[in-house]
């Protein structure tokens, strides 16, 4: 019998594998994401003596402005997530925002919600019907959207709203919904911000703006995203809805209907489009329809959908960050904005030092020269001009993609068109 050694540089590895990196809770990120960006602002507020970056008005006016924004990145998580690209949003709002309007005018608010989302989802199907069942380039077709929503609104408010308002470009006023504070919470809320208490006077600031004169429309929004989020996610439905957007073949040879799919996500996505439509015309700062009135916001809406990685918390965050944009500028003007821009290079600093950390040299080096840049008009400039104010949702917009671009992930089949067979 015979014995062979083994030579020990033969002998099998027993060196573990190394671990993978725990990944941070989805909710863990928003949380700190939160808390981040209260503690900038209250900073920047005390260092630049402008409270009016934290106080109770300024909050109010961002919720409302952010609602059609985040409709809208709704509307758009749900036809993109299914393989469709939705570039008609802006016009499935505008078509939106007439139907709330004339159904509103007549029948009340709850009325012009529904009537909101019927008109939107009219645009959606008639989106579908061009991208799913004719193979219509979906940018073609969203161009399109855009301008039949535009076209057909002027035509039915000159049919329509003009005998009634004598005036072809806007509708008569429209009810809006009663508003619901939190009794007691809310004037305590009052009584510590107006004791400008560095931190706490901000904090309270922010949190009395979301408790006070809310919408019943504001919560349905919350619902929806959290709905969204739970079908989308959480469901059958939902799974065989994201499979079409990643892979449509393979989803088919399963027993997936994938164009049955791809037609209720872009109905459903117009119908949400629609419903940020009625978000405006139901604006208690707004009389009812006003023809442009959208303002590039479903275009908004689909670069809060991209900044937020085509996920219901992620949209939710960038329809924060625009809708706090342009309440900003509307509600205190240049000076208060130009507080931001200080704000903002308080934040590139961190970023600077967290790219030393990491050894990220050029990335640290670009965030430097980005920070002096900033920090030279905030010195050379008393106020921000009103015609740059003006479009600042649309400036915030460009340099938070710009910034944000390199770590999103589309759907793999975003905009492919797909063809049975």
């Amino acid at each position: 019998m015979s014995t062979s050694l083994m030579n020990p540089s033969e002998a099998p590895s027993t060196v573990p594998p190394p671990r993978k990196a725990r990944r941070v809770p989805g909710w863990l990120v928003g949380v700190l994401g939160v808390a981040g960006a209260v503690v900038l602002l209250s900073t920047t507020s005390y260092l630049t003596d402008v409270p009016q970056l934290t106080s109770t008005g300024t909050i109010q006016t961002a919720v409302r402005l952010a609602l059609p924004i985040l409709l809208a990145a709704l509307g758009g998580l749900w036809a993109e997530r299914a393989g469709v690209v939705n570039i008609g949003l802006e016009g499935m709002m505008i078509m939106g925002t007439w139907g709330a309007a004339w159904a509103g005018y007549q029948w009340g608010p709850w009325a012009a919600l529904l009537a909101a989302a019927a008109f939107g989802a009219l645009g959606g199907l008639l989106h579908a019907i061009a991208t799913v069942s004719f193979g219509v380039n979906h940018i073609v077709s969203g161009v399109a959207i855009n301008l039949l929503g535009a076209g057909l609104t002027k035509y039915l408010s000159t049919l329509i709203f003009f005998p009634v308002s004598h005036n072809p470009r806007e509708s008569p006023a429209v009810p809006k919904f009663d508003t619901y504070s939190a009794p007691g919470l809310s004037e305590w809320l009052g009584e510590l911000e107006a004791q400008q208490r560095v931190g706490l006077s901000d904090v309270a600031g922010i949190l009395r703006g979301l408790v006070t004169g809310v919408s019943p429309l504001t919560m349905l929004a919350i619902a929806l995203v959290v709905g969204s989020y739970l079908v989308l996610w959480r469901t059958r439905f939902g799974l065989r809805l994201r499979s079409c957007g990643e892979n449509p073949v393979a989803a088919e040879s399963l027993g997936v209907h994938v164009y049955r799919h791809k037609y209720l996500a872009v109905i459903a996505s117009g119908a949400l489009a629609g419903i940020g439509g009625a978000a405006l015309v139901l604006n208690p700062g707004q009389p009812g329809y006003l023809e442009g009135q959208t303002n590039g916001r479903g275009f908004i809406g689909l670069a809060a959908m991209i900044f937020g990685n085509w996920r219901p918390g992620g949209l939710l965050g960038g329809a924060a960050l625009f809708g706090y944009a342009d309440g900003l500028q509307l509600r205190s003007g240049g000076k208060t904005f130009l507080a931001l821009v200080y704000g903002a290079v308080l934040l590139l600093a961190v970023i600077v030092v967290w790219q030393l950390v990491r050894r990220r040299w050029f990335a640290a080096a670009g965030g430097i020269v980005a920070a002096v840049a900033l920090y030279a008009v905030y010195y050379s400039l008393d106020e921000v001009p009103s015609e740059l104010t003006t479009y600042a949702p649309h400036l915030v917009t460009l340099i938070v993609l710009a910034v944000a671009s390199q770590r999103l992930r589309a759907p793999a089949a975003d905009g492919v068109v797909y063809r049975r067979g």
